[in-house]
């Protein structure tokens, strides 16, 4: 008995130590990295305020509702601020990580439980330490469910080919209806989940089980789209291979970019990744390799290494066949578990195969390799990343300080914010303005300052103290309001000019 205590024991503390390392990398500093706040994510923030509840949200090329209902319930309970709005996709990714942990472990039971804890150990430490995902559980898009919903899905669904328990497919079938209302790449998982059941026929009535339940959650998306066709596609029409002038050079050169982005050149978006490094780090990503070479081999012996496999070509699809971007580290997200499944396998395998010469030696030199993979992602993200000036205007971080800069102001104070930045117009107003609209909600709960296009200027009343603030400085703006409205000045505070009346 005390022989199974130990290695179970020794595998709970693994698994609290990198829980632990993954709600650290997930919460640390949290209000304050990223620097700023992108318009894409105060949308959501936006109109989980003011309109939360709604299945889907056609504004900004469309967005599902299930994330922001999320970001409503963390207002509800905490408040509004940038901490309660960040901390959503922080909790997911956390989550995440742990449901990688329960998937690997399931995926290689048959192997014996100390070698699958093991490598879902590995896989979920290289998940928790990932630039990557740790980039995206840090940002406010509703991709970062996408990785979420699919470890859970596949856990309970292997689970229940396993116990043959209609819990199990009943839960694996909440969890794929789900995915319905998390983000447009989502929908190619379907293809995969066909695969899968066709491959395991004998459970006939748990998978009706399993699709009852799908279909019942997703029905209301499924509503919404039959009545409103024109949201089904959104955006991914216009970013699209097809939409090219040569489809087939696109796709090749798409698919050639996705594939080279985890070790040689991911990324270039610094919103997305540490501009253009690969998505994986260096020793990371020579266990990926290694990890998915071995699943490719073994493809033919297991379901679960078919899986693995079908799992990162299909969920690499929403990616490779768009041509704007590429390679799209966000449009990729569909795969994160995977890559990290693999090299948590080429991890495994790696210390099989050094063991056989010196344990003792592996186990310093695993000791070490963990610090190094611990270190240098942390420093890669919060040091080097989290301070380069082209993060901070990636983020729009000079919207925030605009935004606080009205905050500064008395309550008594009247004031406007002129629009001049282009973008996606919602209710009129150009994207950029929901970012002011945000930072002014986590004080006041609304926007107080009345937001306007430059060619509607005539529309500021001045009736007290009046502060107008451009979005971007223009001589000719700041004339033109000192022609309307003589008598006022111009002043910068940390700044921000604005003209006061």
């Amino acid at each position: 008995m005390q022989n199974l205590i130990k290695p179970r024991l020794a595998i709970l503390v693994g698994l609290i130590v990198v829980l632990g390392i993954a709600v650290f990398f997930r919460v640390w500093q949290l209000d304050s990295i990223p620097p700023g706040l992108y318009p894409d994510e105060a949308i959501n923030g936006n109109q989980a305020v003011s309109e939360p509840g709604r299945i889907f949200y056609p504004e900004n090329n469309g967005r599902e509702g299930l994330f922001m209902s999320l970001i409503a319930l963390s207002f509800s309970l905490f408040g509004i601020s940038i901490w309660s709005f960040k901390i959503v996709p922080a909790i997911i990714g956390i989550l995440t990580v742990l449901g990688l942990y329960l998937l690997t472990k399931e995926l290689f039971l048959k192997r014996g439980e100390n070698v699958s804890c093991a490598i879902a150990l590995l896989s979920s430490f290289f998940l928790a330490t990932s630039f990557w995902h740790v980039n995206f559980s840090r940002i406010d898009f509703r991709a970062i469910l996408v990785p979420f919903v699919l470890v859970f899905l596949f856990y309970f669904l292997f689970r229940g080919f396993r116990t043959r328990k209609f819990l199990d497919f009943a839960i694996a079938g909440l969890f794929f209806g789900l995915g319905f209302h998390t983000y447009i790449s989502f929908r190619v998982a379907a293809l995969l989940i066909i695969i899968i059941l066709l491959f395991q026929r004998k459970f006939l009535p748990q998978i009706a089980c399993f699709l009852i339940l799908a279909f019942l959650v997703a029905l209301p998306i499924g509503v919404y789209f039959l009545q409103n066709p024109q949201d089904f596609i959104s955006r991914a029409g216009g970013v699209s291979i097809f939409a090219q002038p040569s489809p087939i050079k696109a796709l090749g050169e798409s698919l050639i970019k996705h594939l080279a982005m985890f070790n040689f050149y991911g990324d270039p978006n610094w919103r997305h990744n540490f501009s253009a490094s690969p998505q994986l780090c260096f020793l990371v990503g020579i266990l990926f390799l290694i990890g998915l070479f071995i699943s490719i081999k073994q493809i033919k012996k297991s379901l679960s290494y078919l899986l693995l496999v079908l799992w990162f070509f299909i969920m690499l699809l929403p990616a490779v066949l768009t041509a704007e971007g590429i390679p799209h580290a966000l449009r990729a997200i569909g795969v994160i578990p995977v890559v990290y499944i693999f090299a948590g396998l080429g991890g495994w395998y790696s210390y099989q195969w050094i063991s056989q010469k010196n344990k003792k030696v592996i186990l310093s030199i695993g000791c070490i390799f963990f610090v190094i993979v611990g270190f240098v992602q942390f420093s890669r993200y919060f040091i080097q990343w989290a301070n380069r000036p082209e993060v901070k205007a990636a983020f729009a971080r000079d919207y925030v300080e605009i935004g606080n800069y009205l905050n500064s102001l008395p309550p008594e104070t009247q004031k406007y914010v002129i629009v001049n930045q282009s973008g996606v117009l919602v209710d009129g107003i150009p994207m950029p303005a929901q970012t002011v609209m945000f930072i002014e909600r986590t004080k006041y709960g609304k926007p107080e300052a009345v937001y306007l296009l430059p060619e509607n200027l005539n529309q500021i009343e001045i009736k007290e103290k009046t502060v107008i603030v451009p979005m971007k400085y223009e001589e000719g703006l700041f004339q033109e309001l000192e022609l309307k409205f003589p008598g006022g000045e111009i002043q910068e505070v940390k700044g921000i000019k604005s003209y006061v009346k």
